[in-house]
């Protein structure tokens, strides 16, 4: 099907003397008004030492446009909100340097995910449908375990190896650089895939293998990624999603056998 064209507009605004101006050209696009086009929509920020996008965008909607839509909680690369595509290429907005980048820098939305209104997805929605679907709680019902029982020590290493997967921020930017979410609405997605890795390492958890991998063993699940780490290159945790996956894989076919 033709998409209709996409308009562009330019906010007026001159530069003066030395000042370094940086353009940023950004996709607005409201999904409540049908009879709305989507259109690109220049903005220019004068450029200061150690600027993030975040700020940029902040300083947008305070003294340029109070209807730019763009999320944040944190602004320090932990509650992961402020997911948008880069030129192309999903990061945080908390995390990108204007240095690093050329002007002008296209922003537009994550793909994957429910369309609030110009650069705002609902990742929220996603994530618990996802986590509900894999269950991605420690669940120690089989043993009828006292919540108020003092757990079992656990090797240094192990917690180490558990934490390092739990820092994920769900920030959605592996689904929306994955080529299989894409094309599959039902692909958990690397996020979920890693969730549970770390839960077959925590022996907090009672459940066995079998019931794990009747989850995931399916191409929704890890047949169905294509290996091609679209989702670790863009990982703003560094976190080694295509490891996890290949994990998961031996450990299904060590089952099998």
């Amino acid at each position: 099907m033709n998409q209709p064209p996409i308009k562009v507009l330019a906010s007026d605004r001159s530069s003066s003397g030395t000042t370094q101006l940086f353009t940023l050209e950004v996709l607005r696009c409201n999904p409540l008004d049908e009879s709305e086009q989507a259109y690109w929509q220049s903005y220019c920020v004068e450029l200061t030492e150690g600027m993030t996008l975040f700020i940029a965008l902040s300083e947008i909607r305070e003294q340029q446009d109070p209807s730019l839509q763009f999320d944040f909680v944190c602004r320090a690369g932990i509650c992961g909100s402020c997911g948008m595509l880069i030129n192309g290429r999903p990061g945080l907005a908390c995390r990108t340097l204007l240095s690093s980048l050329q002007s002008p820098t296209r922003l537009a939305p994550l793909p994957g995910f429910a369309l609030i209104g110009d650069l705002s997805v609902d990742t929220g929605r996603w994530m618990r449908a996802m986590s509900e679907r894999l269950q991605i709680w420690v669940d120690g019902a089989a043993t009828e375990r006292d919540p108020c029982e003092v757990e079992e020590p656990m090797e240094p290493s192990l917690a180490e190896d558990i934490y390092e997967l739990d820092r994920c921020i769900e920030c959605g930017c592996c689904v929306a650089a994955c080529g299989t979410a894409q094309m599959r609405d039902d692909f958990v997605g690397a996020v979920g895939l890693n969730k549970l890795a770390r839960l077959r390492l925590d022996p907090r958890d009672d459940r066995d293998d079998a019931a794990f991998y009747e989850l995931i063993g399916d191409d929704d699940g890890v047949f169905g990624c294509m290996s091609l780490l679209g989702c670790e290159d863009v990982c703003p945790k560094d976190l080694s999603l295509g490891t996890q996956i290949a994990y998961l894989r031996r450990a299904m076919l060590r089952e099998a056998l």
